[in-house]
């Protein structure tokens, strides 16, 4: 059974940080593609950031230089550094995890609730 859960969301200050982590169990780690999303009330999904099995990065424009995806295959876990955060950020972040042998597969934790006050 394949499993994400997402840790380390919260109540932050604009300017603060926050470092958020998925924990995958189920999957082999290094098969996946994994990736941070966030839902704004009233907004679809979004991707903020992303990272390939072949550790290849991507970011949404509006986290770039702010936010950092950093995966550790031994742990089983992909990262979300979140600084300079702003009232925009607020969102509930959901971590994915998406076989690279079935891309018609996506596999979401259960989300962590990010809160930035201004």
């Amino acid at each position: 059974q394949v499993r994400l859960v997402e840790s380390g969301g919260g109540l932050v200050q604009a300017g603060g940080s926050l470092r958020l982590s998925c924990a995958a169990s189920g999957i082999i780690f290094s098969m996946n593609d994994m990736g941070w999303y966030r839902q704004a009330p009233g907004k679809q999904r979004e991707l903020v950031a992303a990272v390939t099995s072949g550790g290849r990065t991507n970011y949404a424009d509006s986290v770039k230089g702010r936010f950092t995806i950093s995966t550790d295959n031994a742990k089983n876990t992909v990262d979300l550094q979140m600084n300079s955060l702003k009232p925009e950020d607020t969102a509930d972040y959901y971590c994915a995890a998406d076989p690279i042998l079935n891309r018609a597969k996506r596999y979401w934790g259960q989300g962590t609730q990010v809160t930035v006050s201004s």
